[in-house]
């Protein structure tokens, strides 16, 4: 069995983790889900946003599926992804894009993995 933190976050947050932990419940995968809290509510309830629970838990089962986090806009509090990446040094971001056989798409035999930087520049967190 494999655990792995489910961090439900706001807004929309909760009903999409919902739904994603169905979809590989729905695999036969055999998880065992761990809630953790992150976002606006939880800082009206506990004074923080992210809670050290939260990344111990994510530490601890080294696996964590993040549903959206409110990120603030003007001061307020600092970016609750860019926290989760710097406390956990998640520095790098890849994002896979493959065209596949009988999927209709504007170019063919596309294959490419772009790496992209996770916690310097725009991800600096300077609010």
């Amino acid at each position: 069995m494999t655990n792995v933190t489910l961090i439900t976050g706001d807004g929309i947050g909760p009903e999409i983790a919902e739904a994603a932990r169905r979809c590989i419940d729905a695999t036969g995968a055999n998880i065992h889900w761990e809630p953790a809290e992150a976002g606006v509510d939880v800082m009206a309830r506990l004074g923080t946003p992210l809670p050290d629970a939260t990344i111990e838990s994510v530490k601890k089962n080294g696996v964590a599926l993040k549903a959206p986090i409110t990120t603030p806009v003007g001061t307020g509090f600092r970016s609750i992804n860019v926290y989760l990446r710097q406390s956990l040094d998640l520095y790098a971001c890849l994002r896979p894009c493959k065209s596949y056989k009988g999927v209709r798409s504007k170019y063919d035999n596309i294959d490419l993995v772009l790496v992209r930087e996770n916690t310097e520049d725009l991800y600096a967190g300077i609010e």
